[in-house]
């Protein structure tokens, strides 16, 4: 036989034999660029030495073959820890098959700076093994040119975009184009611009925007402190440590979580807790009590108490469905609470968690009444609220006495049953005169949440009060940073909402812009109303001595309008009522049952200016822009120029663990100068 004819017979036998069995690994984590393209830049997943993160691979075998070993290694090391595998057909991500396996090393750390490569080789039951590769970096800390952080404050106004910032100047009031009165934040020393996309897309939610500023890697939408993976349950993902996981760790630092939504929220919440699923309220609040040995909690102050009261009080909103529960005879989630020092959670949906909180030291405030005579040698519990506390516009409306907006006839917080709710600002100081005793320092974060709430629901007048209110929270936290030079503060937005534009100003009075309200249309409400460019003049609203507006319905008043926005009537006119929020578990009870649905309902009666969508739904929504950062007290000045969102987390511990790296800042060496009235 020829060459020529025997190369075309084992060609022929090659093709008439089965094809050789091969696993194949169709998920890697850490997320990284290596694995998923096979370029090696960017480098994704980042880490600071020793910070603990999970190792995962998602392998899939060949028909008829299951996974039977695998095992990870870094820079050609197998990795010494237990290589938990579980089968798919114990519940995975629909498309997979029941004989898929998920390979998981939990709490892995490496010290040595620089990039590393990870791999994980799997076995299938006939012998055949595949192997996939990934790369990080470990984070080097630099040489410090000053002295550690003590404390660090981050203040986060939740949709905070630049026009937010400018919207609430413009409240302070104006001069011949200069402001008589700048922010808190427009006094520090420093800013930046950050750019926000999350782990899988340009335009991130709250939970990855939180979470990539405080524990240095990119989530995915509506994931807290953890990667993607393949499972259905929604607190095994592999983990990433938080900036206050490693901080109590390392340092002992405490833990202070401060918001005006409720602290289930998807910004508090990531900050400590670990979940794919930012809305699974009973495991979120749970995890915050039962895991504070791991993240030094000492101060958790909003709204929320529907979580933490047994299922069968009223308004409690316990339940199993988005509970946790780690087996210990599932080595997958064994190892959280082995490794990571976990706590195994357990399905208990009539825990009383406030009595719990009591137990365990916290003082427990429900009111600000209840706030004001805390004792701050105590760690705290504050829950103004079921759900969502209530935004600033209606807590001052209610505050004053003087307007009866709420649908019973009484204020709006009055008809939520709420009328003793604290500011934040008040929160702030409570918290910061609490955490201030921690004898190792603390990490306080201060959510200003409605300002993106409201955004959403494109109601103008209260996210600009909620931007105020916040600016009043930054100002307290710049205080303690002026008096305390161990302190660092930086003031940032997770992602900018509703595409907010400051379009100008409105030509008429309040009253004339009532009545061409009446008469409707876009001719009276648009062209007789709108003044741009020198048209739009200085608005003059006025400061009461609560520091709010006495009015938003002023003369020739700021008009507002929006990018990424739904479809809505609009008038210019202050809303008469927030929105039915349906997370309150009294919604569909009068008088909440009264407030609109939405801005369509809420508009509906007036003028017919109809404001065509750009987003299909009934709210508007995030966008990709960037967003201004600020920093005030040591090492404020590392926070310039343009940066990712995860960049944020590094800086915060160079300053924390080795010291500050950027020149000499001394303006926490004097009080900024308090606002006029």
């Amino acid at each position: 036989m020829n060459a020529k004819l025997l190369c075309s017979v084992l060609l022929a036998t090659l093709a008439a034999s089965p094809a050789l069995a091969a696993p194949t690994v169709t998920r890697l984590t850490p997320p990284s660029e290596r694995f998923a393209s096979g370029r090696a830049d960017p480098v994704i997943a980042r880490f600071l030495p020793g910070q603990r993160f999970d190792l995962q691979a998602t392998v899939q075998p060949d028909a008829g073959q299951a996974i039977t070993a695998a095992r990870f290694s870094i820079d050609g090391k197998p990795v010494a820890a237990t290589v938990a595998l579980r089968a798919c057909a114990s519940g995975c991500v629909k498309g997979l098959p029941a004989q898929a396996a998920i390979a998981t090393v939990r709490a892995v750390s490496v010290e040595a700076a620089g990039r590393h490569e990870f791999s994980v080789e799997a076995t299938q039951a006939d012998g055949q093994k595949v192997v996939a590769t990934g790369n990080f970096e470990v984070v080097p800390f630099a040489a410090a040119l000053g002295p550690k952080v003590r404390n660090i404050i981050i203040l986060l106004g939740d949709g905070m975009g630049a026009s937010q910032r400018t919207a609430a100047r413009i409240v302070h009031g104006y001069a011949q184009g200069k402001a008589l009165q700048p922010l808190a934040m427009d006094s520090f020393t420093a800013t930046g611009l950050v750019k926000t996309a999350s782990l899988n897309s340009i335009v991130t939610d709250s939970s990855p925007g939180m979470t990539a500023y405080v524990s240095g890697n990119k989530n995915n939408n509506n994931e807290e402190g953890v990667f993607p993976d393949d499972t259905l349950d929604a607190f095994d993902n592999p983990r990433v440590e938080y900036l206050s996981e490693y901080l109590h760790r390392t340092q002992g630092k405490q833990l202070g979580i401060v918001t005006t939504a409720d602290v289930f929220d998807a910004t508090p919440a990531g900050n400590a807790v670990h979940t794919s699923n930012r809305g699974a309220g009973t495991g979120i609040v749970d995890q915050f009590f039962d895991d504070r040995s791991r993240t030094g909690l000492t101060v958790l102050m909003g709204g929320g108490r529907k979580w933490f009261l047994p299922a069968g009080t009223p308004g409690s909103a316990r339940t199993e469905t988005n509970d946790y529960a780690f087996s210990a005879s599932d080595p997958h989630t064994a190892e959280i609470v082995k490794r990571w020092g976990a706590a195994p959670g357990a399905m208990d949906k009539g825990r009383d968690l406030i009595a719990e909180f009591q137990s365990a030291g916290f003082g427990y405030a429900a009111t600000k009444t209840d706030l004001d005579r805390a004792d701050t040698a105590k760690p705290l519990l504050g829950l103004f609220a079921f759900s969502n506390m209530n935004v600033a516009l209606d807590k001052i409306n209610g505050r004053r006495g003087t307007d009866k907006n709420g649908l019973s006839g009484a204020s709006v917080v009055e008809d939520f049953g709420l009328p003793d709710q604290p500011m934040l600002d008040e929160m702030a100081a409570k918290a910061l005169a609490v955490l201030k005793r921690s004898p190792k320092g603390f990490v306080l974060m201060v959510e200003g949440a409605s300002i993106d709430k409201q955004a959403h629901a494109m109601d103008t007048e209260r996210w600009m009060l909620d931007t105020l209110e916040f600016d009043r929270a930054v100002r307290v936290a710049q205080d303690f940073a002026a008096e305390h030079g161990d302190t660092i503060v930086i003031v940032m937005a997770d992602h900018e909402c509703s595409g907010a534009a400051l379009i100008g100003g409105a030509t008429v009075t309040d009253k004339a812009l009532a009545e061409l309200a009446a008469k409707k249309g876009t001719a009276n409400l648009r062209n007789g109303v709108v003044g741009v460019y020198e048209k739009a003049g200085f608005p003059r609203y006025r400061l009461a001595a609560d520091g709010y507006p006495e009015t938003t319905d002023i003369d020739y008043r700021l008009l507002v309008g929006y990018g990424a926005n739904a479809d809505r009537y609009e008038d210019w006119r202050t809303k008469k009522t927030p929105q039915r929020d349906g997370q309150q578990p009294f919604a569909s009870v009068a008088p909440l049952k009264w407030y609109p649905a939405n801005a369509q309902e809420r508009d509906d009666a007036l003028g017919e200016y109809l404001v065509t969508g750009q987003v299909p739904g009934e709210q508007a929504v995030h966008t990709a822009t960037d967003v201004p950062l600020s920093a005030y007290g040591p090492g404020a000045l590392a926070f310039t120029g343009v940066m990712d969102n995860t960049d944020v987390f590094f800086k915060l511990a160079q300053a924390a663990v080795k010291g500050v790296v950027a020149p000499a800042d001394t303006s926490g060496s004097h009080k900024p100068p308090k606002p006029k009235r």
